[in-house]
């Protein structure tokens, strides 16, 4: 028995978070949108919110209230590197992570290539904003 060729534009994985769609189904996404998924995922999960993975996660939204400077945007800037290496390192490369302390503010930047990547214009980037109004 042959295998029915998959379209390579189908959507195969379920979306994050988790939605229906115009028809009532479980919403799918591409490739690119499922790690992107998975990027968020690590930023905003804190490690020991997932009990069959205590240490997953990077805790990025535990430093909403603590006092922005240099040096917790060097730490942070560690931290998010760090744990998207760990996590997703069979699924792409971290390119660049910057982090801005800004007033009460903290930006979080990631660039990222998909190892399924062909190109390097298919460079992906996560914005990620946070701190006191």
């Amino acid at each position: 028995m042959s295998e029915i060729p998959r379209r390579a534009w189908a959507p195969r994985h379920v979306a994050f978070p988790l939605s229906l769609d115009g028809r009532g189904r479980t919403a799918m996404v591409d490739d690119a949108d499922y790690v992107r998924g998975l990027v968020e995922q690590v930023l905003f999960t804190a490690p020991g919110e997932r009990v069959n993975r205590p240490d997953f996660g990077s805790g990025v939204a535990r430093l909403v209230f603590a006092p922005t400077d240099d040096a917790l945007a060097r730490s942070t800037q560690a931290l998010v590197h760090g744990a998207l290496q760990r996590w997703l390192g069979d699924v792409l490369r971290v390119e660049d992570v910057r982090v801005t302390a800004v007033d009460a503010r903290l930006e979080v930047v990631v660039e990222y290539l998909p190892l399924d990547a062909t190109a390097a214009e298919d460079r992906r980037t996560v914005t990620v904003t946070g701190g006191a109004p």
